[in-house]
């Protein structure tokens, strides 16, 4: 492991599903060095789960047992880990969904969420979990991102999507097709181009741009293929650019990622959910990262699943998990920066 710095940011860094890949993804690449270059890591979970894992991966990798996140120390080498001790590896088996992991899982996000409210780290990047498993643990939520909502009393967050230098967001998400017209209005279309400003300047961006992708084709033609463009997407952009957000659209929706991918934008909104998944996806499926928007601290995880197939194999590519690491460094910098600054007034 590489030495850090004492002003980079604090990141938890959560095993995910130990059922799964990213046990093994994690010990990868703490064995080399990848999780210190741009951060100060501290390991939150089961150490017999990291244990194991680096047999899988075939690494080994230094680590120190501690209490608390301020007991931390990387001068030596050694990888901080804060033992939750609440997963034996005996208990369940790779590849197959675990009700104990899942209950692992959500008392190590649950933790890792409640040291970073307290300023105790700057960041959360966790492996890929299993939302069944998750259930099944007793955190009966649709999603880890509505765990995160209630722990946080956070009415207002959404999933944001990157590859590379692209950030993506959407207006509707999980509902049928045939009802994204009905759920479009301008003041959610609004809001949405607003959540996607304040998550970019949470990154880090100084000015943001953003383009907002139309839903008919070639943009409605001006009214001959469809009115949500004219009547409730225009609208929305224009009162978004009104309050100082540098937004473009409604763009055509199938050259808008075009646009986007040669540097036109930092971020797209669409306006429902396979317009910017299948882009994205099409461009580089191992690569994605997911960031969960709107909540006052960085969460980041790699966009991929759990890999159930290649646990325990070590031949997971590690190529995702590194992105979200490096996006959870750059968001936990600027939450880092911002709290001293608020302490030293």
């Amino acid at each position: 492991m590489q030495k850090t710095n004492e002003d980079s940011p604090i990141v938890g860094i959560l095993l995910g599903d130990a059922s799964g890949c990213g046990p093994e993804v994690i010990a990868k690449l703490a064995a080399a060095g990848t999780l210190t270059e741009t951060c100060r890591p501290i390991l939150i979970g089961d150490a017999r789960v990291f244990a194991k894992a680096q047999t899988y991966a075939g690494v080994t990798v230094p680590t120190a047992i501690i209490a608390a996140p301020a007991e931390a120390r990387w001068e030596d080498g050694s990888l901080p880990v804060l033992d939750l001790k609440n997963l034996d590896p005996a208990t369940f088996a790779l590849g197959e969904v675990s009700a104990d992991c899942g209950r692992a899982v959500g008392e190590t996000l649950t933790t890792a969420i409640k040291l970073a409210l307290a300023n105790q780290i700057d960041g959360i990047l966790y492996a890929p979990i299993h939302k069944q498993a998750l259930y099944l643990g007793g955190f009966t939520f649709e999603s880890e991102e509505a765990l995160f909502a209630s722990l946080m009393e956070t009415e207002h967050h959404g999933e944001i999507n990157i590859l590379g230098n692209l950030w993506t967001t959407r207006v509707t998400s999980h509902i049928p097709l045939k009802d994204v017209s009905d759920a479009l209005t301008q003041d959610r279309i609004e809001q949405t181009i607003a959540f996607g400003h304040d998550v970019l300047t949470q990154a880090g961006f100084d000015a943001p741009r953003l383009g907002v992708a139309a839903l008919n084709p070639h943009a409605g033609e001006n009214g001959k293929c469809g009115r949500e463009e004219i009547d409730v997407i225009a609208p929305a952009v224009e009162a978004a650019a009104a309050r100082g957000i540098d937004v473009r659209g409604p763009l055509p929706a199938d050259t808008a990622f075009t646009r986007a991918f040669s540097g036109e934008f930092d971020m797209v909104v669409t306006l429902y959910h396979d317009q910017g998944q299948i882009a994205l996806k099409t461009k580089n499926f191992s690569e994605g990262v997911t960031v969960a928007g709107g909540f006052p601290v960085p969460i980041c995880t790699p966009a991929h699943g759990t890999a159930f197939d290649k646990a325990g194999t070590g031949t997971v590519n590690t190529r995702a998990t590194e992105n979200a690491l490096g996006v959870c460094c750059r968001m936990s910098a600027v939450r880092r920066n911002k709290t001293k600054g608020h302490q030293g007034q």
